[in-house]
């Protein structure tokens, strides 16, 4: 494998662990104190929104398994499909980021937290697969 494949499967997979860590707080820990103090919610506005976020946080799980799996195939020696996993997984991990800071300034950090990473690894898996 080239540098650039590497480097550029290593972010998909930091990728992928954020959003493993979404899952968590979204799935499981929706209405635990930190969790709602990292998303800014009441206990009674947790409980209202936990349907929700289960979904939330299973389609942030699905995202995170296409981008391992594809990483996992890219590095059994079928780059082809592998980086088509990644770029699918982690484009779109790239795009909700995109939608989170275009729709709500305030939530630059967190929307920065998931959309470099995958972005990063993104281009530098077309680097390296050109």
């Amino acid at each position: 494998m080239t540098h650039m494949i590497i480097v550029g499967l290593v972010f998909a997979a930091v990728a992928a662990v954020i959003h493993c860590y979404i899952f968590y707080m979204e799935s499981i820990a929706w209405t635990s104190a930190r969790v709602r103090a990292t998303f800014g919610t009441t206990l009674d506005e947790a409980e209202t929104t936990k349907p929700l976020a289960l979904n939330q946080g299973f389609y942030n799980l699905f995202l995170a398994i296409s981008i391992a799996v594809g990483i996992v195939v890219a590095a059994a020696g079928d780059r082809a499909v592998g980086a088509t996993l990644v770029f699918a997984g982690a484009g779109s991990v790239v795009a909700a980021g995109l939608v989170l800071l275009l729709s709500d300034r305030s939530k630059a950090r967190p929307a920065l937290i998931q959309l470099v990473p995958p972005l990063i690894g993104v281009v530098a898996l077309a680097v390296g697969v050109a």
